[in-house]
């Protein structure tokens, strides 16, 4: 082993103990649905001193309660309902440790800039999510003294609209996805673990557009490691009456979302 490699080793062992002891760190990304519009009243109550979001008005962690999120940059708050309790208070159960949240969404945001609409912005590389995440989750990191344990991200309806209208292909979708990713990688390590929660179909729209995008999102957790489809149950929310409108869901899908997804990054983490 050489020195170079030792010292790499003996980094990620203190980089694992430090979050295995403190707890672990989730930025939840993407658009609407990771913001949120559910109903804060059915929304799960976490158990004191087990989940924490970052507020940015306050420069600080505070009890994580929907409507989880602060309006920060071009970010939003949950209307009012989100997926950030269920998650937190599931995974916690799981590993008995506390739970912090960075959330970084905004309502029709894109992944490719040629599906960007109006001033919703875009993670794509002309646009300023993503440098604004990157920023917030830094903080987040020091405020917490925590490695950021991974990505949760929730996107992709703008750009099946797009793709539906004819002005990109799914293959694009697919190129800003990874690129995403690897962004993403860049700032917070190479094997940084990205959990996807599959597109649903939107309720106005023929199929092709979500299929699309859905299929890249198979694709990109296929062909890259440590990418996964977290949670695949989306395309079954028609059927169980889980849209709040045509495109957002309701809080019950959000439970289900936060509490499977939990359950699928905790059995991924603790290996």
């Amino acid at each position: 082993m050489t020195k170079i490699t030792y010292c790499f080793f003996i980094f990620m062992l203190l980089h694992q103990c430090l979050n295995a002891q403190n707890g672990q760190l989730f930025l939840l990304a993407g658009q609407s649905n990771a913001v949120g519009q559910g109903d804060s009243l059915k929304s799960p109550i976490c158990k004191p001193n087990t989940a924490y979001e970052f507020d940015d008005t306050a420069n600080q962690f505070i009890a994580l309660k929907d409507p989880a999120g602060k309006p920060w940059k071009l970010f939003q708050k949950a209307g009012t309902g989100s997926v950030a309790p269920p998650f937190a208070k599931r995974f916690n159960e799981l590993s008995n440790q506390p739970v912090y949240m960075v959330t970084a969404a905004r309502g029709g945001a894109s992944c490719h800039r040629k599906a960007e609409m109006a001033d919703y912005n875009t993670w794509d590389t002309n646009g300023k999510l993503f440098a604004d995440a990157v920023e917030n989750t830094k903080i987040g990191e020091a405020k917490s003294g925590i490695f950021l344990s991974g990505v949760i991200w929730m996107q992709g309806e703008r750009d099946a609209n797009a793709i539906l209208n004819g002005q990109m292909t799914g293959d694009e979708y697919e190129t800003a996805l990874e690129s995403v990713i690897q962004r993403f990688r860049k700032y917070f390590g190479k094997r940084l673990p990205f959990f996807i929660i599959q597109t649903a179909y939107q309720q106005d729209k023929a199929p092709d557009g979500c299929d699309a995008v859905r299929n890249a999102q198979a694709a990109v957790a296929k062909k890259m490691k440590g990418v996964y489809i977290a949670y695949g149950e989306t395309g079954e929310f028609a059927k169980r009456k889980w849209f709040k409108d045509i495109v957002h869901y309701n809080q019950e899908a959000l439970n289900d979302i936060g509490t499977k997804t939990a359950e699928f990054v905790y059995s991924k983490l603790k290996k």
